[in-house]
C-alpha cells in the first residue's frame, strides 16, 4: 500500500475519532451540567453554544478559510435560513431539556427514530413516497423505542416528550432544508449554514432565556464566583458543540453517505455504553433489547433506501 493511501486512511480515521469524541463529549457534558452538576438552564446553555458557534464559524470561514465563504444572495434566502434556525433552536433546546430528566442511553434510543420522522415529514410536505419495503423497516425502529420506554427504569414523561420533540424537529429541519435551499443559487454547505444560523439562533434564544429562565445571568455569575469551574465548563462545552458540526462536515466530505450512516449507528451505541459506565444509570434487559431493535431497524432502513435508489 502506498504512503499516500496510508496517510489518507490515517487522516480519515483521525477525523472519525474526532467526530466520535466531540459528539459523545458534548452529549455527556450536557448531561453532566444539566443533571449532575445542577446547572438547570437548558435554554441559556443552548444560547452559549450558539454564541460560540457564531464566533468560531466566523474565524474558521472568514479568517482561516477552512471552506469558501458563501454569501446570502437575497432577502428570501435569509428568511428561509431564519426559519431553519427556529426549527434548529427548538430541536437543540428540547434535546437539552430532555437530558435533565432522561439518561443518555434512553435519549439515544429515542433519537435513533429520526428516520421514522424524516419519512413522515417527507411524505406530508413533499408527498415523496418511499418503497413499501422502506416503510416496513420503520416498524422495528418505532417498536424498539416502545419496548425501551416500557423497560426504562428512569422513564420521565415530560423528558420523553421533549426528546421526541427534539428528534422530530431534527427530522423536520433536514426535510425543510432540502426544500428551502434546493435552488442552485441558494445551496449552502453545512459550515456556511451554521455561520448564518447560529447568530439568528442567539437572537431567538435571548428573549426566550430572559423570559423562561429569569435571572439566569445573575445566577450564573453568582455561581461562577463560588465555583469558577462553571465558566470553563460552559466555554469548553460550547466549543465542543462547534467541533461537532466541523467534524461532521469533514467526515461527510471524506467518506461516503453509507459509511456515515454506519458510523452514526455505531456512535449512538458507543455513547450509550460510555454514558452507562460514567453515570451508572440503571438499565434493564428489556430497555437494551428495545434499543438494539431500534438500531437494527435503522440499519435495515438504510439498506432499503440504498436499494431503492439503486433500482430507481
Amino acid at each position: 500500500m502506498s504512503t499516500a493511501k496510508v496517510s489518507s486512511r490515517l487522516f480519515t480515521m483521525g477525523l472519525v475519532a474526532s467526530w466520535y469524541s466531540s459528539n459523545i463529549g458534548v452529549l455527556l457534558l450536557n448531561k453532566y451540567l444539566l443533571s449532575n452538576y445542577g446547572f438547570k438552564y437548558p435554554i441559556f446553555l443552548t444560547m452559549c453554544h450558539m454564541t460560540v458557534c457564531s464566533l468560531l464559524s466566523y474565524i474558521a470561514i472568514v479568517w482561516m478559510k477552512v471552506v469558501p465563504l458563501q454569501t446570502i444572495r437575497s432577502r428570501i434566502q435569509f428568511i428561509k435560513i431564519c426559519g431553519l434556525s427556529a426549527i434548529f433552536c427548538f430541536s437543540v433546546v428540547s434535546g437539552n431539556i430532555s437530558l435533565k430528566y432522561l439518561p443518555v442511553s434512553f435519549n439515544q434510543a429515542v433519537g435513533a427514530t429520526t428516520p421514522f420522522f424524516t419519512a413522515i415529514f417527507a411524505y406530508l410536505i413533499t408527498l415523496n413516497r418511499e418503497a413499501w419495503l422502506t416503510y416496513m423497516t420503520l416498524i422495528p425502529v418505532v417498536t424498539g423505542v416502545i419496548i425501551a420506554s416500557g423497560g426504562e427504569p428512569s422513564f420521565h414523561l415530560f423528558g420523553f416528550i421533549m426528546c421526541v420533540g427534539a428528534t422530530a424537529a431534527r427530522a423536520l429541519k433536514s426535510v425543510v432544508q432540502g426544500i428551502l435551499l434546493s435552488a442552485e443559487g441558494e445551496k449552502l454547505n453545512s459550515m456556511n449554514l451554521l455561520l448564518y444560523m447560529a447568530p439568528v439562533a442567539v437572537v431567538l434564544l435571548l428573549p426566550a432565556t430572559l423570559f423562561m429562565e429569569e435571572n439566569v445571568l445573575s445566577l450564573t455569575l453568582a455561581l461562577a464566583r463560588n465555583d469558577t469551574n462553571i465558566v470553563w465548563l460552559l466555554l469548553f462545552n460550547s466549543s465542543v458543540a462547534y467541533f461537532v458540526n466541523l467534524t461532521n462536515f469533514l467526515v461527510t466530505k471524506h467518506t461516503s453517505a453509507l459509511t456515515l450512516q454506519v458510523l452514526g449507528n455505531a456512535k449512538g451505541a458507543l455513547a450509550v455504553v460510555i454514558s452507562i459506565l460514567i453515570f451508572r444509570n440503571p438499565v434493564s434487559i428489556t430497555g437494551m433489547l428495545g434499543y438494539s431493535l431500534t438500531v437494527l431497524g435503522v440499519v435495515l432502513y438504510s439498506e432499503a433506501k440504498k436499494q431503492s435508489k439503486a433500482n430507481a
